[in-house]
C-alpha cells in the first residue's frame, strides 16, 4: 500500500538522481580551459602567449624575463609548458607567457638554523 509519505520519499530520491549523477560526471570531467589571446580578460590585461611578442611601447612595465612561470599568480608546476592562472579564472596559460597582472613570485624563504640542544 502506498502512502504520501511513501510517495514523496520515492519523489526526492527520483528527482534528486539526476543532479547528484551529472554533478558527479561534469567534476570528474572539468577541465580548465586554454586562456586565448582573444577572451576579453586576456585582452584586457595584454596577454601574449609568448613573452618575447609583448608589445613594449604599450606595456613599458613588461621586461623580456618575465613570464607566467615566474609569476605569483601561475598555479602550475615547474617545469610544465602550461598551467592555469588564478587571474584568468584558472584557465591554462603558457608558461612562457605574459599579462600586465605579473607579480613576481616570491623568493623562497631560506631554512631556520636548528635550535643548540639545550644543557642540563
Amino acid at each position: 500500500m502506498n502512502t504520501r509519505r511513501h510517495f514523496l520519499r520515492s519523489l526526492m530520491v527520483t528527482a534528486g538522481a539526476p543532479v547528484l549523477l551529472s554533478a558527479k560526471a561534469f567534476a570528474e570531467d572539468a577541465k580548465p580551459a586554454e586562456l586565448e589571446e582573444t577572451d576579453p580578460t586576456a585582452m584586457a590585461l595584454g596577454y601574449k602567449k609568448d613573452t618575447t611578442k609583448v608589445d613594449g611601447t604599450k606595456y613599458p612595465q613588461h621586461k623580456p624575463d618575465q613570464k607566467c612561470s615566474d609569476c605569483a599568480l601561475y598555479t602550475g608546476k615547474a617545469g610544465d609548458a602550461s598551467g592555469p592562472c588564478t587571474a584568468f579564472q584558472g584557465k591554462i596559460v603558457t608558461a612562457a607567457g605574459w599579462c600586465a597582472a605579473f607579480a613576481k613570485k616570491p623568493a623562497a624563504a631560506p631554512a631556520a638554523p636548528a635550535a643548540p640542544a639545550e644543557k642540563k
